[in-house]
């Protein structure tokens, strides 16, 4: 499909800004990457051959007695008599790292939580989990928290500052006062007392949070409405009788949306903070989620395992980086004043 003048104008400025070219395709290897986290680091293996019999762990469970055991209970395929059991006939292909997120290390050689070695790639936290596994799920788990909370709360954020632009009065007004208010409270107190009172899970988390996120994009939005409304291209439209609702929908919403499209990436970038805030603070998902800030709060309470603050920090800084660069080369993009030489 060929893309419109002013498409293919904004599509080669953001060529251009290599950084965050570059950085989108990055961010979008890695995070394609993590939705297979469970083919990638998992305690299954992704295929089992057996008595000339063909099985999925990774999809399905199976009785230890499927394999010649004593008990029906789920097969522990990394148990040396299970894996014993089914190497005698058959064998098995195992991901790169053989563990999930909550997967313990029972076999340590020292307490945990342990250095890197050759099993355990980043070592383990306190509680003898390879910190490599939990990397991939928590990078994973808090890009979709960030990817949701950020459509969400646009949606709510765009529809919110259109009609408070569009139809000004009473609805503007009365919608300025009630941001204002809403505005000042304590959000990060907030989402700490509601999280206390109920049991966090991933989409209480989301709902929570959306209680507020919607409010960054209201103004933005309002001030393109206001000021595309009263331009002539609109009032023809409302003159020629084209009701209130498609004007607003056809005609002045999507000059607002340029504006919101810049602003995308910085949300995704502070929607993933908050969560590992919480996280860090003991407030967000529940305890054994795979967590970017709850590897960061035990290197903190490990500073004789350096490598627990330092993986999360990395990852963390990493990820929030990619996405700054490529909020910056969507924003030059949009700029009407920065032409393609």
């Amino acid at each position: 499909m060929a893309l419109s003048p002013m498409a293919s104008r904004r599509w080669d400025n953001f060529r251009r800004n290599r950084r965050g070219y570059w950085s989108l395709w990055i961010f979008l290897i890695l995070f394609v990457l993590s939705l297979g986290a469970e083919f990638i680091a998992n305690d299954r293996p992704l295929y089992i051959q057996f008595d000339n019999t063909h099985y999925f762990p990774i999809w399905n469970d199976y009785a230890e007695t499927t394999f010649g055991g004593d008990f029906e209970t789920s097969a522990e395929y990394r148990d040396e008599f299970v894996a014993d059991l089914i190497n005698e006939k058959g064998w098995m292909i195992w991901p790169p790292i053989r563990y999930s997120y909550d997967t313990i290390n029972y076999d340590l050689p020292v307490p945990a939580p342990a250095p890197p070695s050759a099993e355990n790639w980043l070592g383990t936290d306190d509680q003898g989990r390879d910190v490599t596994a939990r990397l991939i799920y928590g990078f994973r788990i808090s890009v979709l928290f960030g990817l949701s909370l950020t459509v969400f709360s646009s949606i709510i954020g765009v529809a919110v500052g259109a009609m408070q632009g569009y139809f000004g009065g009473w609805v503007d007004l009365l919608g300025q006062r009630f941001m204002e208010i809403w505005g000042g409270l304590p959000t990060l107190y907030l989402l700490i007392i509601l999280a206390s009172i109920v049991e966090p899970n991933f989409w209480w988390l989301l709902g929570i949070m959306l209680l507020f996120s919607w409010m960054s994009l209201v103004n933005v939005v309002r001030a393109e409405v206001l000021r595309a409304r009263n331009l002539d291209y609109v009032r023809a439209a409302r003159a020629l009788g084209v009701g209130r609702w498609s004007i607003l929908y056809r005609h002045v919403l999507p000059n607002a949306m340029v504006a919101t499209l810049t602003f995308l990436p910085f949300i995704l970038n502070g929607s993933i903070t908050t969560l590992t805030s919480l996280d860090f603070l003991g407030f967000g998902l529940p305890p054994g989620s795979a967590s970017l800030g709850e590897l960061l709060a035990q290197g903190k309470a490990n500073l004789q395992a350096p490598w627990l603050g330092i993986s999360g920090f990395v990852v963390l800084g990493v990820m929030l980086s990619l996405l700054i660069f490529v909020g910056e080369a969507v924003r030059d993009a949009f700029d009407p004043r920065k032409a393609v030489v």
